[in-house]
């Protein structure tokens, strides 16, 4: 990145001394001329034919540096002259893709030419991968020719290294660690520090494009180096970056062994940064929040289990983001915040079991709230709120006698105004609304010892609207 290359380019490695060979100084000048003369690259190409591959790690690094976005200031805010700067940077990356290309060629080469074939310089290749994945995206810093050059860089990348995709080439292949991703994430590391990952805009790219494609077991290795910048992408105060932290804390939950999390509490940091997340009021960031707690409490659960505690505590994080789930869906009023909670909940429900009965007072309050009010055409809280019911039913169906009158009142007033509304709903949303409102009509009955057919005997005789008549059929003949 910008940091790493500009700090390489000033002087020669300190392993090597004030008395550096002249050919690796000239093959970093004309790397660094590459933007000034119109020879340099051919200069360059000549140069590489004797380089070491310690001055070619050099020299990847300073053409990183040179195409490296404009540095923002270490709150983030852009420094004056940001449009030139990005027309100068996309530019410069033409020429620096083009120099990559070549570095990238003469490599290949070489591997082609060497019996046995000799490793190829890591180095060299993570600064080409961090170049393309800094371009191919349409970013401010980038043109359409920019893109193309990038997207060609990792292409021969991926044929200069024998790797058929980038997962291969970060993670390796079958049965071998020599994957990249630790090279890459070596290279990054000093630009996803708290005081310097806002500075250059791309290293929040590269790093969730790099760590998304790295999955288990590969990914367990390199934890303690990709779990604190994803931290702090979610800790940040823009939306944006805390939905990118929080996916890739997802990610990582996903990818890395329940053991590994749960040591030196890497669990429970994770959850306490989601749990933050919860009293926000923006949906994206809510629903990336719910799908990651999903899948990190159980491994938290079984740390605690260890511990001596378990779900069954009051105050176990199962309980405690359910709590919180649904005091805040029973204030809620914006429709996609209500379509977000009301999507994960039947989840919750499923994983706790016969324990959702501690907050039976409040689902209860929560499913009728939802089910009298329409969001939408597709009406995804209400089918999401009867799948919730359906759920609720079969895990605590020795609570639902007393409920009885009141779920039976709410559910036969949502099939009258499914059936009666005249609205954009298609057709399609009110057979489903209808089909798992009936369900949940089956199984109150079966839990009830067959009380709900006693109580729809008389509507099932008298009522003239055949839509409706099919479901009480259905009630009727179920067993």
């Amino acid at each position: 990145m910008a940091g790493t290359g500009t700090g390489t380019t000033r002087s020669p490695s300190p392993e090597r001394g004030a008395g550096a060979p002249s050919a690796e100084q000239a093959l970093l000048r004309a790397g660094q001329a590459l933007c000034e003369r119109p020879g340099a690259l051919r200069e360059l190409g000549a140069l590489l034919e004797a380089a070491d591959p310690a001055a070619l790690a050099r020299l990847a690094a300073a053409l990183g540096g040179l195409a490296a976005p404009p540095r923002r200031e270490q709150d983030g805010a852009e420094p004056p002259g940001r449009d030139a700067a990005l027309a100068a940077v996309a530019e410069r990356a033409e020429r620096v893709g083009a120099a990559f290309l070549l570095l990238l060629q003469k490599l290949e080469d070489a591997r082609s030419q060497e019996s046995p074939v000799k490793p190829m310089p890591k180095r060299v290749l993570g600064h080409a991968f961090i170049f393309a994945v800094t371009h191919k995206e349409e970013r401010p810093w980038t043109t359409a020719r920019s893109r193309a050059v990038a997207q060609e860089v990792l292409e021969r990348l991926l044929r200069t290294a024998g790797c058929a995709s980038v997962e291969e080439f970060l993670q390796g292949k079958e049965g071998d660690e020599d994957g990249r991703f630790g090279e890459v994430m070596g290279i990054l590391k000093q630009e996803l520090t708290k005081d310097t990952w806002k500075r250059n805009p791309a290293s929040k790219d590269v790093f969730s494009w790099s760590l998304l494609r790295v999955s288990r077991p590969w990914l367990c290795p390199h934890l303690e180096r990709v779990l604190p910048p994803a931290l702090l992408l979610s800790d940040d105060f823009q939306e944006e970056n805390k939905v990118l932290g929080v996916r890739c804390l997802h990610h990582i939950v996903l990818n890395v062994p329940g053991a590994d999390l749960c040591q030196f509490n890497r669990a429970q940091v994770v959850f306490h940064a989601l749990y933050n997340h919860l009293y926000s009021r923006e949906a994206p960031l809510i629903q990336a929040v719910l799908l990651c707690l999903l899948d990190l409490l159980p491994v938290l659960e079984r740390c605690q289990r260890r511990q001596g505690q378990g779900r069954a505590s009051s105050s176990s994080p199962w309980h405690q983001v359910l709590q919180l789930l649904l005091a805040h869906m029973e204030a809620e009023h914006r429709l996609a915040l209500r379509r977000v909670y009301a999507g994960t909940l039947p989840a919750f429900v499923t994983r706790l079991g016969i324990l959702i009965v501690r907050h039976l007072k409040r689902l209860e309050r929560v499913i009728l709230g939802y089910l009298e009010v329409s969001d939408g055409p597709g009406e995804e809280a209400r089918l999401a709120i009867l799948q919730t019911l359906q759920c609720t039913i079969e895990h605590a169906w020795p609570r639902m006698p007393c409920r009885l009158p009141v779920l039976l009142k709410a559910l036969l007033r949502l099939l009258w105004d499914v059936h009666s509304e005249r609205g954009p709903t298609p057709e399609p949303v009110r057979a489903a609304l209808l089909q798992e409102a009936t369900q949940c009509l089956i199984l109150l009955d079966r839990c009830c010892q067959g009380q709900v057919k006693v109580l729809l005997a008389g509507l099932h005789s008298s009522c003239e609207e055949n839509r409706l008549q099919e479901c009480f059929r259905k009630v009727q003949e179920s067993t």
